[in-house]
């Protein structure tokens, strides 16, 4: 039995005895119970804040924490397996994938529950499983495909991994505890920490984690309170947890310095991460009019002015304190079938990689092992022989509050092209992400949950703005749902009718519309859709 005040509902998954053991949900239990009342609480002060950009139109550095930004203070020094990271290879936790990137010869490997991953209760479980597989390295870590071909890790050296749980907002349906659902971040978290943080310090090693959706440092201090929680209670010793941050929101980006502080003693860095940045731009000033109103999302890239602002911001703070600056995703998926398109693409991967090596960032993300080479040496140029450049502190930027928001100086166009782009992009993810795949790749790029909701949220406030296309057309709900069924139309054309009524398209539609076109606006279309999938 489970223990008091802990229920595990649902189907049993495979292996799901030895992942929840009595002694595993007992742990689960004592982080929700030190978590859930402060988790509550920041919820609810992030609706508040949004109402308060809505009513001011603007952000600022915080003046409460004027004192922390301008103190002397450093993060914790990096663990010896965190200090070359000039490469990190990212993907969801399935077996194949496990095995995959412990082969891709990155210098990390960032093992994702959260937007690469579609959390149905399988993949919930068998990822934690996988995982401790993987760090077991006594070989059962393999995997034979329905087409028969056998995977297994063959690398030497393998990547350091570091695990992204769920954001604060989502909950674990499966498992309550006193009658409240677990948030699925502690889930996550708290699953890989039981089961390996006592092997992986013995070994001169640690619980590793990437923290994503944080939208401020009191969410950054409750995140510290649990790797405290969590240390005690297994005996770790404090400071083993390193995390790293994605400042993935805007209202982050005004408060990199102070999050790095709450976590100084667990801290590693911060990261990049530019889609969800770019969700979280439009979700926060959605309702601010034409000034706040983006191009086709392909076109935003990181060199325009309110990107460039953030990335260099990112940057200075890292190295002022002692922790890394990891860069975005190279997202294209290599093509051969079409080697011009595929130059060209690698090209742009090449040039984004220097880009960011040149900026002073400390290695950055890939979405496939194809491009795990082109990031190694673009970062070598640079770095040659040293494991990081935390020395180059980029005391030449400085950044105010209205280059953060100076979103009105992004070049580019509304396009009838781009509207099409999101509507295909949201449906082929959503319906993929609802048949348990939470990496889609669609038209040559990694899709995942952060650039379904760019898509779905720019249609939104393209409506809400009566924004013209370059075809002429306004965007209108009406127009959408026209575009909606051409597309659909031109995807069962392209996967065939069988494999069309096969998926779950009708759902796929049903949740798009619901949060591209409706009203009022979803937080996170994973909200809904969570509801439809086991």
């Amino acid at each position: 039995m489970p223990p008091t005040g802990v229920e595990v509902t649902g189907y049993q998954a495979d292996r799901q005895q030895e992942v929840l053991s009595d002694e595993a949900l007992a742990f689960l239990a004592e982080l929700h119970r030190t978590a859930q009342p402060t988790r509550e609480t920041l919820l609810d002060r992030r609706r508040e804040r949004r109402a308060e950009i809505a009513r001011t139109g603007t952000l600022d550095f915080l003046p409460e924490t004027r004192d922390v930004r301008e103190g002397e203070w450093r993060v914790a020094r990096a663990p010896a397996d965190l200090a070359d990271r000039r490469v990190e290879m990212t993907g969801p936790t399935d077996r194949k994938m496990t095995i995959n990137a412990l082969n891709s010869g990155a210098k990390v490997w960032l093992a994702d529950f959260e937007d690469s991953h579609s959390p149905t209760w399988e993949l919930v479980i068998g990822g934690q499983a996988n995982l401790v597989d993987a760090q077991s390295g006594d070989g059962k870590l393999t995997f034979d495909s329905p087409e028969g071909k056998h995977y297994e890790v063959t690398a030497d050296d393998q990547p350091t991994v570091v695990v992204r749980p769920r954001g604060w907002h989502l909950d674990e349906k499966h498992i309550t505890v006193d009658g409240t659902p677990i948030a699925g971040g502690l889930v996550d978290f708290g699953l890989y920490f039981f089961h390996n943080a006592k092997a992986l310090t013995e070994r001169g090693s640690g619980p590793y984690y990437y923290l994503p959706k944080t939208e401020s440092h009191l969410e950054a201090r409750l995140w510290n309170d649990v790797f405290v929680k969590a240390q005690d209670l297994l005996g770790i010793p404090q400071g083993t947890v390193r995390a790293t941050v994605l400042i993935e929101t805007i209202t982050a980006a005004f408060e990199m310095e102070e999050i790095l502080y709450e976590l100084r003693d667990h801290a590693s860095g911060l990261n990049a991460g530019r889609w969800d940045y770019l969700f979280s731009v439009i979700k926060n000033f959605r309702a601010q009019g034409r000034d706040f109103v983006l191009p086709d999302r392909n076109s935003v890239g990181m060199t325009v002015p309110f990107m460039r602002a953030y990335s260099e911001l990112l940057v200075r703070t890292c190295h002022k304190r002692g922790a890394f600056a990891i860069g975005g995703m190279a997202a294209f998926i290599p093509s051969r079938k079409d080697p011009e398109v595929n130059d060209k693409a690698m090209q742009k991967v090449h040039d984004d990689k220097a880009r960011e090596a040149g900026d002073g960032y400390d290695g950055s993300w890939v979405a496939h092992p194809d491009l795990v080479e082109i990031c190694r040496e673009e970062f070598t140029k640079v770095l040659g022989d040293a494991p990081n450049q935390l020395e180059k502190t980029r005391e030449d930027v400085s950044v105010t509050a209205a280059d953060l928001l100076d979103v009105k100086s992004t070049p580019g166009e509304c396009t009838e092209a781009g509207l099409r782009n999101d509507v295909s992009v949201g449906l082929q993810y959503i319906q993929s992400w609802l048949s348990g795949t939470g990496a889609a790749g669609i038209f040559n790029l990694m899709e995942d949950a952060a650039t379904a909701e760019i898509s779905r949220s720019q249609i939104w406030q393209w409506i809400h703005n009566d924004i013209s296309l370059d075809n002429g057309r306004t965007v209108t709900p009406d127009y959408v749902r026209t575009v909606v069924s051409e597309e659909l139309e031109k995807i069962k054309n392209t996967v065939g009718e069988e494999t069309f009524e096969k998926g779950r398209w009708q759902e796929a539609r049903d949740v798009f519309e619901s949060v591209a076109l409706g009203d009022d606006y979803v937080e996170f279309l994973t909200l809904p859709a969570y509801a439809l999938i086991d």
